[in-house]
């Protein structure tokens, strides 16, 4: 069996975000780390590994020439080998263009899952997934809380607010994951030795059929602005005058 998973590398959710005066994420603003929830869908596919040594994991991910890291770390983890979408071309593209150049590189793989989180959280669009199994024609299952994969299909569980959903799929398909899956596990000192020697296929629009990325139109950035700092709250001193103070508040905040 072959997985796909889908990670990206973004800023350290511990450190303060910025944008550039173009309107894109700030990667060199401060430490660049594996996205949390493709961490997840990697320990998803993992799993499966683990209890099928015969299952084949290949990690992919679109970015800059420093996605790298997360690419080896996450070969580290127990990746067999990795796919690199890379082009100065690709620079700032929307969801839409990055499902089209991801799913370019996907379906060279053959795989029988791809598997992604429900989210990345530098970006919260949370359709790229879908996205792609539009494009490649195949069935979407997510945001999955559960995975079983056995007899050419994926079964998962997705929850909300009205109830859990049992959802099922052939295979080949694509799932996105969500929090409930699971932790990531670390890399072991062996593992980390191992990814050095691993595959890492680089490619670019010319590598992958592609034309000039349409991630421009309908998308342009205007203007942005670092988000204001928080002002001190109200302060109410009761002196036996403190509840009227306090409903005076809320209905003046239009809380009651």
């Amino acid at each position: 069996m072959k997985i796909a998973v889908l990670i990206k590398q973004v800023p350290d959710t511990e450190e303060g975000r910025h944008l550039t005066s173009g309107g894109h994420a700030d990667r060199e603003a401060s430490d660049r780390v594996i996205d949390e929830i493709t961490e997840r869908a990697l320990e998803a596919a993992l799993k499966q590994k683990d209890a099928d040594k015969s299952v084949e994991i290949t990690v992919v991910t679109m970015g800059p020439a420093a996605a790298n890291e997360a690419l080896r770390k996450a070969l580290s983890m127990g990746a067999d080998k990795a796919v690199h979408v890379q082009d100065d071309a690709l620079a700032g593209s929307d969801a839409l263009a990055t499902a089209r150049a991801l799913a370019q590189a996907l379906s060279a793989l053959d795989a029988d899952l791809i598997v992604a989180g429900n989210e990345s959280t530098d970006g919260r669009g949370g359709v790229v997934p879908a996205m792609i199994a539009e494009l490649l024609n195949l069935p979407f299952l997510g945001p999955l809380g559960t995975l079983e994969i056995s007899g050419g299909t994926v079964r998962g569980t997705r929850s909300d607010a009205s109830g859990t959903t049992a959802l099922r799929a052939a295979t080949p398909a694509v799932i996105s994951v969500a929090e409930a899956m699971g932790e990531a596990r670390f890399p072991k000192f062996k593992g980390i030795l191992a990814a050095k020697r691993k595959p890492v296929s680089v490619q670019g629009t010319a590598e992958l059929g592609l034309g000039a990325p349409e991630h421009a139109a309908g998308n342009l950035v205007l203007s942005s602005a670092a988000r204001p700092a928080r002002t001190a709250g109200v302060k109410i001193i009761d002196e036996g005058q403190g509840a009227q103070e306090l409903a005076a508040y809320l209905a003046a905040e239009k809380l009651i």
